[in-house]
Protein backbone atom coordinates (compact mmCIF):
# COMPACT_ATOMS: atom_id res chain seq x y z
CA UNK A 1 0.00 0.00 0.00
CA UNK A 2 1.02 3.64 -0.29
CA UNK A 3 1.16 5.54 2.99
CA UNK A 4 1.50 9.33 3.32
CA UNK A 5 2.32 11.24 6.50
CA UNK A 6 1.23 14.88 6.82
CA UNK A 7 3.58 16.70 9.22
CA UNK A 8 4.04 20.31 10.38
CA UNK A 9 7.75 20.77 9.55
CA UNK A 10 9.94 17.76 8.80
CA UNK A 11 13.01 20.00 8.72
CA UNK A 12 12.97 20.88 12.43
CA UNK A 13 13.85 19.01 15.62
CA UNK A 14 11.23 17.41 17.84
CA UNK A 15 9.70 14.19 19.09
CA UNK A 16 6.93 14.06 16.48
CA UNK A 17 9.44 14.46 13.65
CA UNK A 18 11.69 11.75 15.08
CA UNK A 19 8.86 9.25 15.61
CA UNK A 20 7.39 9.97 12.18
CA UNK A 21 10.75 9.35 10.52
CA UNK A 22 11.16 6.14 12.54
CA UNK A 23 7.74 4.76 11.62
CA UNK A 24 8.07 5.81 7.98
CA UNK A 25 11.44 4.07 7.73
CA UNK A 26 10.09 0.86 9.26
CA UNK A 27 7.02 0.85 6.99
CA UNK A 28 9.23 1.43 3.93
CA UNK A 29 10.43 -2.18 4.16
CA UNK A 30 7.11 -3.31 2.66
CA UNK A 31 5.26 -0.20 1.51
CA UNK A 32 5.56 2.95 -0.61
CA UNK A 33 5.96 5.75 1.95
CA UNK A 34 6.13 9.53 1.68
CA UNK A 35 6.21 12.42 4.14
CA UNK A 36 4.42 15.62 3.19
CA UNK A 37 5.84 18.54 5.18
CA UNK A 38 3.61 21.62 5.33
CA UNK A 39 6.56 23.91 6.01
CA UNK A 40 10.22 23.96 5.06
CA UNK A 41 12.83 26.39 6.36
CA UNK A 42 16.16 24.74 5.45
CA UNK A 43 17.71 22.64 2.70
CA UNK A 44 17.84 19.29 4.50
CA UNK A 45 16.11 17.78 7.54
CA UNK A 46 17.97 17.73 10.84
CA UNK A 47 17.18 14.02 11.22
CA UNK A 48 18.42 11.48 8.71
CA UNK A 49 15.62 10.25 6.48
CA UNK A 50 15.69 6.81 4.90
CA UNK A 51 16.26 7.31 1.14
CA UNK A 52 13.33 4.97 0.43
CA UNK A 53 10.99 7.55 1.99
CA UNK A 54 10.19 10.54 -0.22
CA UNK A 55 9.86 14.01 1.31
CA UNK A 56 7.63 16.66 -0.25
CA UNK A 57 7.35 20.20 1.21
CA UNK A 58 4.29 22.37 0.50
CA UNK A 59 5.42 25.86 1.58
CA UNK A 60 9.09 26.83 1.47
CA UNK A 61 9.54 29.65 3.95
CA UNK A 62 12.88 30.58 2.44
CA UNK A 63 11.07 31.93 -0.64
CA UNK A 64 7.42 32.24 0.41
CA UNK A 65 7.48 33.76 3.88
CA UNK A 66 6.16 37.04 2.47
CA UNK A 67 3.69 35.46 0.03
CA UNK A 68 0.45 37.53 0.12
CA UNK A 69 -1.64 34.50 1.12
CA UNK A 70 0.84 33.58 3.87
CA UNK A 71 0.19 36.96 5.47
CA UNK A 72 -3.50 36.15 5.90
CA UNK A 73 -4.75 33.98 8.78
CA UNK A 74 -5.72 30.36 8.18
CA UNK A 75 -9.39 29.49 7.88
CA UNK A 76 -9.27 25.67 7.94
CA UNK A 77 -6.46 25.08 10.45
CA UNK A 78 -8.18 25.59 13.85
CA UNK A 79 -7.39 28.86 15.60
CA UNK A 80 -7.23 27.16 19.02
CA UNK A 81 -4.34 24.94 17.88
CA UNK A 82 -0.91 25.65 19.36
CA UNK A 83 0.74 26.21 15.96
CA UNK A 84 -2.03 28.40 14.50
CA UNK A 85 0.16 31.48 14.05
CA UNK A 86 2.41 29.55 11.68
CA UNK A 87 -0.50 28.67 9.37
CA UNK A 88 -2.20 30.84 6.78
CA UNK A 89 -4.46 30.93 3.77
CA UNK A 90 -1.45 29.73 1.81
CA UNK A 91 -1.00 26.62 3.97
CA UNK A 92 -4.78 26.04 3.84
CA UNK A 93 -4.61 26.15 0.04
CA UNK A 94 -1.53 23.95 -0.34
CA UNK A 95 -2.73 21.34 2.16
CA UNK A 96 -6.14 21.23 0.48
CA UNK A 97 -4.58 20.76 -2.96
CA UNK A 98 -2.22 18.05 -1.68
CA UNK A 99 -5.04 16.09 -0.08
CA UNK A 100 -7.35 16.49 -3.07
CA UNK A 101 -4.75 14.95 -5.41
CA UNK A 102 -3.22 12.45 -2.97
CA UNK A 103 -2.67 9.00 -4.45
CA UNK A 104 -2.10 7.21 -1.14
CA UNK A 105 -4.20 4.42 0.33
CA UNK A 106 -3.64 5.70 3.87
CA UNK A 107 -2.98 9.30 4.96
CA UNK A 108 -1.76 9.99 8.50
CA UNK A 109 -2.05 13.38 10.21
CA UNK A 110 0.45 14.05 12.97
CA UNK A 111 -1.07 16.92 14.98
CA UNK A 112 -4.63 18.11 15.77
CA UNK A 113 -4.73 20.95 13.22
CA UNK A 114 -3.54 18.68 10.44
CA UNK A 115 -5.97 15.98 11.54
CA UNK A 116 -8.75 18.56 11.04
CA UNK A 117 -7.51 19.20 7.48
CA UNK A 118 -7.41 15.46 6.93
CA UNK A 119 -10.92 14.90 8.26
CA UNK A 120 -12.43 17.74 6.22
CA UNK A 121 -10.45 17.60 2.98
CA UNK A 122 -9.12 14.08 2.31
CA UNK A 123 -11.12 12.14 -0.30
CA UNK A 124 -13.38 9.37 0.94
CA UNK A 125 -11.39 6.77 -1.00
CA UNK A 126 -8.43 7.03 1.38
CA UNK A 127 -8.18 5.79 4.94
CA UNK A 128 -7.79 8.80 7.23
CA UNK A 129 -5.68 8.23 10.33
CA UNK A 130 -5.27 10.96 12.92
CA UNK A 131 -2.37 10.73 15.37
CA UNK A 132 -2.35 12.30 18.82
CA UNK A 133 1.22 12.95 19.94
CA UNK A 134 0.18 15.01 22.98
CA UNK A 135 -2.91 14.13 25.03
CA UNK A 136 -6.59 15.04 24.89
CA UNK A 137 -6.49 16.77 28.28
CA UNK A 138 -3.53 18.87 27.16
CA UNK A 139 -5.66 20.67 24.57
CA UNK A 140 -7.73 23.79 25.38
CA UNK A 141 -11.49 23.25 25.60
CA UNK A 142 -12.15 25.25 22.42
CA UNK A 143 -9.87 22.94 20.45
CA UNK A 144 -11.45 19.85 22.00
CA UNK A 145 -14.84 21.10 20.81
CA UNK A 146 -13.50 21.41 17.26
CA UNK A 147 -11.92 17.96 17.42
CA UNK A 148 -15.10 16.37 18.75
CA UNK A 149 -16.98 17.72 15.74
CA UNK A 150 -14.42 17.01 13.00
CA UNK A 151 -12.75 13.81 14.20
CA UNK A 152 -15.95 11.89 13.47
CA UNK A 153 -14.84 11.92 9.84
CA UNK A 154 -11.63 10.02 10.61
CA UNK A 155 -11.36 6.27 10.22
CA UNK A 156 -8.75 5.71 12.92
CA UNK A 157 -7.37 7.81 15.77
CA UNK A 158 -4.17 6.68 17.47
CA UNK A 159 -2.71 7.85 20.77
CA UNK A 160 0.73 7.06 22.16
CA UNK A 161 -0.55 5.67 25.48
CA UNK A 162 -3.41 3.46 26.61
CA UNK A 163 -4.35 6.10 29.19
CA UNK A 164 -4.96 8.71 26.49
CA UNK A 165 -6.83 6.25 24.26
CA UNK A 166 -9.16 5.57 27.19
CA UNK A 167 -9.64 9.31 27.69
CA UNK A 168 -10.61 9.78 24.03
CA UNK A 169 -13.09 6.88 24.15
CA UNK A 170 -14.63 8.14 27.36
CA UNK A 171 -14.79 11.87 26.69
CA UNK A 172 -15.02 12.39 22.93
CA UNK A 173 -17.61 9.81 21.81
CA UNK A 174 -16.53 9.34 18.21
CA UNK A 175 -18.96 6.82 16.69
CA UNK A 176 -17.45 4.78 13.88
CA UNK A 177 -13.88 5.92 14.65
CA UNK A 178 -11.46 3.30 15.86
CA UNK A 179 -9.42 4.68 18.78
CA UNK A 180 -6.28 2.69 19.57
CA UNK A 181 -2.98 3.22 21.39
CA UNK A 182 0.00 2.95 19.03
CA UNK A 183 3.25 3.63 20.91
CA UNK A 184 6.20 5.38 19.36
CA UNK A 185 9.00 3.13 18.17
CA UNK A 186 12.77 3.52 18.47
CA UNK A 187 15.08 1.99 15.85
CA UNK A 188 17.14 -1.00 16.87
CA UNK A 189 20.42 0.25 18.38
CA UNK A 190 23.54 -0.05 16.24
CA UNK A 191 26.00 0.30 19.09
CA UNK A 192 26.63 -2.09 22.00
CA UNK A 193 24.51 -1.24 25.04
CA UNK A 194 26.03 0.71 27.92
CA UNK A 195 27.72 -1.52 30.49
CA UNK A 196 26.84 0.61 33.50
CA UNK A 197 30.42 1.48 34.44
CA UNK A 198 30.53 5.12 33.29
CA UNK A 199 29.91 7.60 36.08
CA UNK A 200 27.55 9.65 33.94
CA UNK A 201 23.85 10.52 34.11
CA UNK A 202 22.34 11.51 30.74
CA UNK A 203 19.21 13.53 29.94
CA UNK A 204 17.97 14.79 26.59
CA UNK A 205 15.17 16.95 25.23
CA UNK A 206 14.10 20.50 24.56
CA UNK A 207 15.30 22.98 27.18
CA UNK A 208 11.82 24.27 28.03
CA UNK A 209 10.09 24.81 31.40
CA UNK A 210 7.85 21.71 31.29
CA UNK A 211 10.92 19.43 31.11
CA UNK A 212 12.08 20.72 34.53
CA UNK A 213 15.81 20.48 33.95
CA UNK A 214 16.17 22.94 36.80
CA UNK A 215 14.78 20.22 39.09
CA UNK A 216 17.28 17.73 37.66
CA UNK A 217 20.22 20.07 38.24
CA UNK A 218 19.12 20.73 41.83
CA UNK A 219 18.64 16.98 42.47
CA UNK A 220 22.03 16.21 40.98
CA UNK A 221 23.59 18.60 43.50
CA UNK A 222 22.70 15.95 46.09
CA UNK A 223 24.52 13.33 44.01
CA UNK A 224 27.59 15.52 43.44
CA UNK A 225 27.85 16.31 47.14
CA UNK A 226 28.29 12.60 47.93
CA UNK A 227 29.86 11.38 44.69
CA UNK A 228 31.77 14.29 43.12
CA UNK A 229 33.24 12.00 40.46
CA UNK A 230 29.81 11.60 38.80
CA UNK A 231 28.72 13.84 35.91
CA UNK A 232 25.39 14.98 34.49
CA UNK A 233 25.14 15.69 30.76
CA UNK A 234 22.03 17.41 29.42
CA UNK A 235 21.52 17.34 25.64
CA UNK A 236 19.22 19.76 23.85
CA UNK A 237 18.61 23.39 23.11
CA UNK A 238 15.88 25.85 23.99
CA UNK A 239 14.76 28.90 25.89
CA UNK A 240 15.90 27.60 29.30
CA UNK A 241 19.56 27.35 28.33
CA UNK A 242 20.81 30.57 29.91
CA UNK A 243 18.76 30.13 33.08
CA UNK A 244 20.07 26.60 33.52
CA UNK A 245 23.65 27.75 32.99
CA UNK A 246 23.22 30.37 35.73
CA UNK A 247 21.69 27.76 38.05
CA UNK A 248 24.63 25.41 37.46
CA UNK A 249 27.07 28.20 38.31
CA UNK A 250 25.10 29.33 41.38
CA UNK A 251 25.10 25.76 42.76
CA UNK A 252 28.82 25.37 42.13
CA UNK A 253 28.27 22.49 39.70
CA UNK A 254 30.28 23.73 36.74
CA UNK A 255 32.62 20.74 37.02
CA UNK A 256 29.78 18.22 37.27
CA UNK A 257 26.87 19.39 35.10
CA UNK A 258 27.23 20.15 31.40
CA UNK A 259 24.81 21.56 28.82
CA UNK A 260 25.90 19.63 25.76
CA UNK A 261 23.75 21.20 23.06
CA UNK A 262 21.62 19.23 20.62
CA UNK A 263 22.70 15.83 19.35
CA UNK A 264 20.93 13.83 16.65
CA UNK A 265 20.92 10.90 16.75
CA UNK A 266 21.40 10.45 20.50
CA UNK A 267 22.40 6.80 20.57
CA UNK A 268 26.14 7.48 20.71
CA UNK A 269 25.58 9.76 23.71
CA UNK A 270 23.23 7.44 25.63
CA UNK A 271 25.74 4.58 25.58
CA UNK A 272 28.35 6.82 27.20
CA UNK A 273 26.19 7.00 30.33
CA UNK A 274 24.98 4.60 33.02
CA UNK A 275 21.71 6.23 34.14
CA UNK A 276 19.06 8.11 32.18
CA UNK A 277 16.98 10.90 33.71
CA UNK A 278 13.61 12.43 32.77
CA UNK A 279 12.06 15.09 35.00
CA UNK A 280 9.05 16.48 33.11
CA UNK A 281 5.89 17.77 34.73
CA UNK A 282 4.03 16.31 31.75
CA UNK A 283 5.08 13.75 29.14
CA UNK A 284 2.62 12.47 26.51
CA UNK A 285 4.86 9.46 25.88
CA UNK A 286 8.53 9.64 26.80
CA UNK A 287 10.57 9.02 23.68
CA UNK A 288 13.88 9.75 25.37
CA UNK A 289 13.03 7.25 28.11
CA UNK A 290 12.65 4.48 25.53
CA UNK A 291 15.81 5.59 23.71
CA UNK A 292 17.83 5.44 26.92
CA UNK A 293 16.43 2.05 27.92
CA UNK A 294 17.10 0.56 24.48
CA UNK A 295 20.72 1.68 24.95
CA UNK A 296 21.02 -0.11 28.31
CA UNK A 297 20.30 2.70 30.78
CA UNK A 298 17.87 2.37 33.68
CA UNK A 299 15.89 5.62 33.78
CA UNK A 300 14.93 7.68 36.82
CA UNK A 301 11.79 9.59 35.85
CA UNK A 302 9.05 11.66 37.36
CA UNK A 303 5.78 9.74 37.46
CA UNK A 304 4.02 12.36 35.36
CA UNK A 305 1.03 11.90 33.07
CA UNK A 306 0.90 9.94 30.78
CA UNK A 307 3.84 8.03 29.40
CA UNK A 308 6.51 7.12 31.99
CA UNK A 309 4.33 4.69 33.96
CA UNK A 310 3.52 2.76 30.77
CA UNK A 311 7.24 2.46 29.93
CA UNK A 312 9.11 2.06 33.24
CA UNK A 313 8.50 -0.75 35.73
CA UNK A 314 9.46 0.92 38.99
CA UNK A 315 12.38 -0.78 40.70
CA UNK A 316 12.88 -3.23 37.82
CA UNK A 317 14.19 -1.25 34.84
CA UNK A 318 14.12 2.25 36.32
CA UNK A 319 12.61 4.38 39.05
CA UNK A 320 9.49 6.54 39.21
CA UNK A 321 9.40 9.48 41.63
CA UNK A 322 6.73 12.10 42.41
CA UNK A 323 6.51 15.07 40.07
CA UNK A 324 8.47 18.09 41.28
CA UNK A 325 10.08 16.29 44.25
CA UNK A 326 13.75 17.24 44.18
CA UNK A 327 14.70 15.16 47.22
CA UNK A 328 12.97 12.01 45.94
CA UNK A 329 14.65 12.45 42.56
CA UNK A 330 18.07 12.91 44.14
CA UNK A 331 17.54 9.89 46.39
CA UNK A 332 16.53 7.69 43.45
CA UNK A 333 19.59 8.76 41.49
CA UNK A 334 21.80 8.05 44.48
CA UNK A 335 20.30 4.57 44.87
CA UNK A 336 21.63 3.64 41.45
CA UNK A 337 24.87 5.58 41.80
CA UNK A 338 25.74 3.73 45.03
CA UNK A 339 24.81 0.20 43.89
CA UNK A 340 26.88 -0.85 40.89
CA UNK A 341 25.37 -4.33 40.57
CA UNK A 342 21.77 -3.12 40.82
CA UNK A 343 22.41 -0.38 38.27
CA UNK A 344 23.89 -2.84 35.77
CA UNK A 345 21.15 -5.41 36.34
CA UNK A 346 18.44 -2.81 35.82
CA UNK A 347 20.22 -1.63 32.67
CA UNK A 348 20.16 -5.16 31.22
CA UNK A 349 16.49 -5.48 32.12
CA UNK A 350 15.77 -2.12 30.51
CA UNK A 351 17.13 -3.40 27.19
CA UNK A 352 14.85 -6.45 27.33
CA UNK A 353 11.73 -4.63 28.49
CA UNK A 354 12.08 -1.87 25.89
CA UNK A 355 12.07 -4.35 22.99
CA UNK A 356 8.29 -3.88 22.77
CA UNK A 357 9.02 -0.40 21.38
CA UNK A 358 11.22 -1.77 18.59
CA UNK A 359 10.04 -1.04 15.04
CA UNK A 360 8.86 -4.60 14.29
CA UNK A 361 6.04 -4.92 16.88
CA UNK A 362 4.92 -1.31 16.41
CA UNK A 363 4.85 -1.62 12.62
CA UNK A 364 2.98 -4.91 12.86
CA UNK A 365 0.28 -3.17 14.93
CA UNK A 366 0.16 -0.19 12.54
CA UNK A 367 -0.16 -2.44 9.50
CA UNK A 368 -3.00 -4.35 11.13
CA UNK A 369 -4.83 -1.10 11.86
CA UNK A 370 -4.38 0.13 8.28
CA UNK A 371 -5.34 -3.22 6.69
CA UNK A 372 -8.49 -3.52 8.77
CA UNK A 373 -9.47 0.08 8.03
CA UNK A 374 -8.93 -0.50 4.30
CA UNK A 375 -11.01 -3.67 4.48
CA UNK A 376 -13.78 -1.85 6.30
CA UNK A 377 -13.69 0.90 3.68
CA UNK A 378 -14.09 -1.63 0.85
CA UNK A 379 -16.90 -3.60 2.54
CA UNK A 380 -18.67 -0.65 4.10
CA UNK A 381 -18.62 -2.36 7.51
CA UNK A 382 -17.10 -0.56 10.51
CA UNK A 383 -13.86 -1.86 11.99
CA UNK A 384 -14.44 -3.66 15.29
CA UNK A 385 -11.35 -3.50 17.54
CA UNK A 386 -10.12 -6.76 19.06
CA UNK A 387 -11.00 -5.64 22.58
CA UNK A 388 -14.62 -5.04 21.48
CA UNK A 389 -14.77 -8.36 19.63
CA UNK A 390 -13.57 -10.15 22.76
CA UNK A 391 -16.14 -8.36 24.88
CA UNK A 392 -18.92 -9.27 22.47
CA UNK A 393 -17.73 -12.88 22.40
CA UNK A 394 -17.81 -13.06 26.19
CA UNK A 395 -21.26 -11.55 26.27
CA UNK A 396 -22.37 -14.01 23.57
CA UNK A 397 -20.92 -16.88 25.59
CA UNK A 398 -22.81 -15.61 28.59
CA UNK A 399 -26.09 -15.58 26.68
CA UNK A 400 -25.35 -19.06 25.30
CA UNK A 401 -24.68 -20.38 28.80
CA UNK A 402 -27.87 -18.76 30.05
CA UNK A 403 -29.90 -20.28 27.20
CA UNK A 404 -28.36 -23.69 27.81
CA UNK A 405 -29.19 -23.44 31.51
CA UNK A 406 -32.78 -22.45 30.69
CA UNK A 407 -33.07 -25.37 28.26
CA UNK A 408 -31.71 -27.82 30.82
CA UNK A 409 -34.08 -26.51 33.46
CA UNK A 410 -36.99 -26.82 31.03
CA UNK A 411 -36.05 -30.41 30.17
CA UNK A 412 -35.77 -31.30 33.85
CA UNK A 413 -39.15 -29.76 34.60
CA UNK A 414 -40.77 -31.67 31.74
CA UNK A 415 -39.23 -34.93 33.02
CA UNK A 416 -40.63 -34.31 36.51
CA UNK A 417 -44.06 -33.59 35.11
CA UNK A 418 -44.04 -36.77 33.01
CA UNK A 419 -43.11 -38.77 36.13
CA UNK A 420 -46.04 -37.32 38.05
CA UNK A 421 -48.46 -38.19 35.32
Amino acid sequence: MKISFLIHNAYGIGGTISTTFNLAQALADRHDVEIVSVLRHRERPNFTLDPRVSLRPLVDLRQEKEHPLHLRPAKVFPSAEYRYQQYSELTDERIGEALETIDADVVIGTRPGLNVHLALQAPRRVVRVGQEHLTLDNHPSRLRTTLRRTYRRLDVLTTVTEADAAAYRRKMRLPGVRVEALPNSVPDPRLPAADGTAKVVVAAGRLVPVKRYDLLVEAFALVAAERPDWLLRIYGKGEEHDRLRRLIQDLGLSDNVFLMGAAAPMEAEWVKGSIGAATSNFEPFGMTIVEAMRCGLPVVSTDCPHGPREIIEDGVDGRLVPVGDRDALGAALLELVRDDERRRRMGRTAVENARRFAPAPVVEQAERLFDEALSARSTGRPVVPERVRMHRALVSQGFAARDAAHAAAGNALRTVRRGRS
